[in-house]
């Protein structure tokens, strides 16, 4: 898997040494924008943070989850995201429960709250 990291330099360095041999950083960058502007084929965006120590590590969000917590931040409901994105609702219920627990939250407001707070997507 592919993975684009953002982050401080010392953010990032911390992921490195964590990150599963299986995954493959394809471009490092200080902000979100810039690796979603930056072109490089990846399957995820990994956003460094400090977290507490006994916080468990982040999950990265898939670049379809990131566009339907995209549309969540819009209000959209999962029918509206589901005609946007041409998909079924099931999908889009599927992929908004995937969020919620890579994020380690309990509903769609504390997943939008979260994902701004950690630079996962922006208003």
């Amino acid at each position: 898997m592919r993975v684009l990291i953002v982050g401080t330099a010392a953010e990032r360095a911390r992921l490195r040494e964590r990150l599963s041999s299986a995954l493959i950083v394809a471009g490092e960058y200080t902000t979100l924008g810039a690796a979603r502007s930056s072109g490089p084929a990846a399957d995820a965006i990994l956003v460094a943070h400090r977290q507490a120590e006994h916080a468990p590590a982040a999950e990265a969000l898939t670049p379809r989850e990131i566009e339907v917590l995209e549309h969540l931040a819009e209000g959209l409901t999962n029918k509206a995201i589901a005609a946007r994105l041409a998909i079924s609702d099931q999908t889009v219920k599927f992929h908004v429960a995937s969020i919620a627990g890579k994020l380690g939250v309990a509903n769609r407001t504390q997943a939008v709250r979260t994902a701004i707070r950690r630079g996962i997507i922006t208003l």
